[in-house]
């Protein structure tokens, strides 16, 4: 281990594997740690048996369960959007030939104390029952804006400048009624907060054509995908990438102390004796806790079923999006649900997420709202963790710090951290700008 590295990364979590992956293939030296002995990290995925063991303590899993392996219980579960960012990484690295994908059956929103699907479309909104009928023309005038709009064609901005006027004002223009704001601002563009309507629109326009094109790339009820197995498969699939161009792996190396110079500056990390000299150091917050602030904490349950969400259309794979003004809260509330379907559980068996930031230390009464969508529940188990950033200076320490994984339930906000990372550690920005035909084994799989 006494050698010098261009990147020490230390954790296996999926933000962590994806770095150490794009690392490797822009040929830095990497040499990539975790103090466990499995992939994965926060993120990592779990059978059964660990399950219970994490949650209920020494107890053993119900036999009605079924058997244990036939578990890949994701802790941080994220759909991933199918012509989105993290989509795109794959492509670019190849990792793509190491997994396989299938579409995601339903995107919905809770609107009114009911479950609706997503319009993404004008076609969509007109068959919508998320909105009356003179809101339903008003929103197909909207959606036609937003599908026409090209940036580089100025006649399809019906004389708007999206760089300078809001999304305010922008909605103002079509009349659109507050509770259709909501949905396309929450569940459609994927905001977390209502920030977006004081900011300029084309950031909005852009989530929302992302989120349309997704839709059609695979012809699904939903824009999002999944691997078969889970997303444990994903930090592994960097690893073997990573692997490929060089980079080193270690796994269950105790302590990993990062060691630093008399200016303060990281130079390498120490293991059982022995000290890897590098230039740059990334970490998850767990390494480094006197560089990171907690931010906020997220509260989840883990729900086991035998039953689709219901009001899904059967769907044996969904998110569903409740928007924080449905719940008058300070903060959208998720729902991801998957399945056999995905060989995430045993035939017949459902596992469904219910996450939110935490405004209270009681996530079994905060997270009602979401749990009381999923109908009969075999098995429950709650958690809240903390979220951290970092604080540190990395040009003056040497040290990129990733975020904590926030309460969302898709990848957009996980993905956007690991390309800043990647910019900050590198100085240049990914280029993403890659023929998503090219992806045919991710695309033959999720059709």
């Amino acid at each position: 281990m006494d050698e010098e590295y261009d990147v020490i990364v230390l954790g296996t979590g999926l933000k962590e594997c994806i770095l150490s992956g794009l690392l490797s293939v822009d040929g830095l030296k990497v040499l990539h740690m975790d103090r466990n002995d499995y992939y994965g990290g926060e993120s990592t995925s779990l059978n059964l048996t660990k399950l219970w063991k994490r949650f209920k303590s020494n107890e053993n899993p119900p036999e009605h369960l079924g058997v244990s392996k036939e578990y890949n219980v994701d802790m941080i579960p994220k759909f991933m959007m199918a012509n989105g960012a993290l989509v795109r990484v794959l492509i670019h690295t190849s990792v793509t030939k190491y997994l396989n994908f299938k579409a995601v059956d339903g995107s919905f929103v809770y609107n009114n104390g009911k479950i609706h699907k997503v319009p993404a479309t004008d076609v969509e909104a007109l068959k919508s029952n998320l909105m009356g009928l003179f809101e339903k023309r008003r929103a197909r005038k909207f959606f036609i804006y937003v599908q026409d709009y090209e940036e580089e064609d100025p006649k399809s901005h019906e004389g708007l400048d999206l760089h300078k006027v809001t999304t305010r004002e922008v909605i103002s223009k079509y009349g659109l009624e507050d509770d259709t704001v909501d949905f396309i601002g929450h569940a459609l563009a994927l905001h977390r907060d209502d920030n977006y309507l004081d900011e300029p629109a084309i950031h909005t326009v852009k989530r929302m054509k992302l989120y349309a094109e997704s839709l059609a790339r695979f012809q699904s009820a939903s824009p999002y995908i999944y691997p078969l197995y889970g997303l444990g498969e994903l930090p592994q699939a960097f690893a073997r990438l990573s692997a490929v161009y060089g980079g080193t792996y270690m796994l269950n190396k105790p302590e990993c102390k990062v060691e630093f110079d008399e200016n303060g500056k990281a130079y390498g990390v120490t293991s059982e004796g022995e000290t890897a000299k590098c230039k740059k150091i990334v970490c998850d917050p767990s390494y480094l806790p006197e560089k990171v602030k907690k931010i906020g904490k997220v509260a989840r349950a883990i729900c086991i079923m035998k039953h689709p969400i219901p009001d899904t259309k059967d769907s044996h794979s969904v998110q569903i999006i409740l928007p924080k003004k449905q719940l008058k809260r300070k903060s959208d509330m998720y729902v991801f649900c998957c399945s056999y379907a995905h060989n995430i559980a045993p035939k017949g068996k459902f596992i469904a997420f219910v996450s939110t930031e935490a405004e209270t230390d009681k996530p079994e009464i905060e997270l009602k709202p979401g749990i009381d969508l999923l109908g009969p529940v075999e098995e429950t188990f709650f958690d809240i963790y903390d979220r951290y950033e970092p604080t540190n200076n990395p040009e003056e320490d040497s040290c990129f710090v990733t975020n904590s994984y926030d309460a969302t339930t898709h990848f957009e906000t996980t993905v956007q951290d690991v390309l800043s990372m990647y910019n900050k550690i590198t100085g240049k920005e990914l280029d993403l700008s890659v023929d998503l035909n090219a992806a045919s084994a991710a695309e033959q799989e999720a059709a």
